[in-house]
């Protein structure tokens, strides 16, 4: 759980984040990744590449991004995909990075999502 990895002394680092995420029941992948579509850190299931998935989130931030200029929504924070056999959740966590969290379709997400945006400031602040 998120929460637990926030609480006690030492901040955790960017691979103990990516690591309790990954951990966590039905994730198939978690992937720090920065703007540009480079991974900073990331696990991901066997058969799942990293580098080709990071790749793909600019893009689908940018029309997020166009979205939101036409529909004055502000900047993204968090976009949830769901696809035939899972969800994709992406959260900007600042200017510089975003984290993409595939989750399978059995999983219970709505956790997932919570500690995201509980938790949102203390990731961001790691990165």
């Amino acid at each position: 759980m998120l929460g637990s990895t926030f609480h006690g002394a030492p901040m955790p680092t960017i691979r103990q984040l990516v690591g309790a995420i990954a951990q966590r029941d039905g994730v198939e992948a978690a992937i720090l990744l920065g703007r540009d579509g480079l991974v900073i850190d990331g696990r991901t299931a066997p058969g799942l590449d990293a580098e080709y998935l990071a790749a793909n989130v600019p893009a689908l931030v940018a029309a997020s991004e166009e979205l939101s200029s036409q529909g004055d929504r502000g900047a993204l924070v968090t976009a949830v995909l769901e696809h035939e056999r899972g969800l994709a959740v992406i959260c900007t966590l600042s200017t510089e990075a975003t984290l993409l969290v595939l989750v399978h379709s059995s999983a219970n997400v709505g956790s997932l999502l919570f500690d995201l945006r509980r938790h949102r400031g203390n990731i961001a602040s790691l990165v």
